[in-house]
């Protein structure tokens, strides 16, 4: 009888041991967590800017012995809209011209198209437009309508402030009578402020 009692117990004591079945060792695994990389929000060109503009450029007048070097200063606004890589928008812009050579003023007006490529921050442009003249220059009396086109560059110091160079170029034709066309070219640098 002992002997069966001793069988009993081993038996339960084996059927205990296999009761849970295979337990695998603990292994403790860390989250491996990757660098968070800081990504720079992407700059909008949008919205309306006006600011102030200086230049120098020169005016020919064909069939006259007028070529005179010129200052020019103003003020320009406009509206930008950003789609993406490609900004495009108008602008208006007034200088006031003061000949080298005479010793008058003119007043030049333009209304321009404004295509540009979105580099971030930097944005290289073109634009394209009509221009008005008007001036009283050695006693004749030039206003006309023609057309201005040109390229520049702007870069954002902050998000309400930007700088910038522009050349371009207006053409008007037949400002005294036939055949008397007026060529000017115009560098400027410009500063805006963003709203």
């Amino acid at each position: 009888m002992k002997l069966v009692a001793l069988s009993v117990a081993a038996s339960l004591a084996t059927s205990a041991a296999f009761a849970g079945g295979y337990v695998a060792p603990v292994v403790d695994t860390t989250p491996v967590v990757a660098p968070v990389v800081p990504v720079e929000a992407g700059t909008d060109w949008s919205g309306f800017y006006a600011g102030l503009q200086y230049g120098q450029g020169n005016a020919e007048l064909s069939g006259t012995d007028l070529d005179s070097d010129y200052d020019a200063y103003g003020l320009h606004a406009g509206y930008l809209f950003d789609f993406g890589q490609v900004i495009a928008g108008a602008e208006l812009d007034y200088n006031k011209v003061d000949l080298d050579e005479v010793d008058d003023d003119a007043d030049l007006w333009r209304l321009r198209g404004r295509v540009g490529y979105d580099a971030g921050r930097f944005q290289p442009y073109a634009t394209l437009g009509v221009a008005r003249v008007s001036a009283d220059v050695a006693g004749d009396d030039i206003s006309e309508t023609g057309i201005t086109y040109g390229l520049g560059a702007e870069y954002l110091v902050t998000e309400n402030f930007s700088v910038g160079a522009e050349y371009s170029r207006s053409d008007f034709s037949d400002v005294i009578n036939d055949g008397v066309d007026l060529d000017t070219d115009l560098v400027q640098v410009r500063a805006s402020y963003r709203f």
